[in-house]
């Protein structure tokens, strides 16, 4: 198998990718101290029994799910983009055309992540980047100069 030159582009989605994974775990952490301090310290802002102790309790769990999900997410992401793994290419490109949908629909804050995956897309249909991850034919190297 011929080994294929990782685009530094790729190499930086690919970090930047991990460490969004990190974030989503340590979002869990996060979640799970907070929860603690309020049983802790505010005895009385979690009551012992009833309705409101399970629905707060469902959502941190919900949090907690959807945390670790999109963490996982992220590392599975990661290798494949590291890797150059053309499915990660597809989710990659699949996750800005999401981000920049959320982004419009939450406009005027979206637009600093609506540009950021138009970039994203920029980038992912440049005939390199779709080299390396199996998308596209090599680029052909230009001609060695008349001598």
């Amino acid at each position: 198998m011929e080994k294929r030159e990782r685009p530094l582009g790729v190499t930086i989605l690919a970090i930047l990718e991990a460490i969004g994974g990190i974030i989503y775990l340590a979002g869990i952490l996060i979640i799970g101290l907070f929860l603690e301090m309020i049983r802790e310290f505010m005895p009385g802002a979690m009551p012992e029994a009833g309705f409101l102790k399970g629905f707060i309790e469902l959502i941190v769990l919900i949090a907690t799910i959807v945390l670790l999900i999109l963490g996982l997410v992220s590392f599975l992401l990661a290798y494949g983009l590291w890797t150059g793994k053309g499915w990660a290419w597809t989710l990659t490109f699949i996750f800005s055309i999401i981000g920049i949908l959320l982004g419009l629909i939450s406009l005027p804050s979206g637009i600093i992540s609506i540009l950021i995956n138009v970039l994203i897309l920029y980038y992912l249909t440049r005939p390199h980047v779709k080299a390396f991850f199996g998308k596209a034919p090599p680029p052909i190297p230009p001609p060695p100069p008349p001598v």
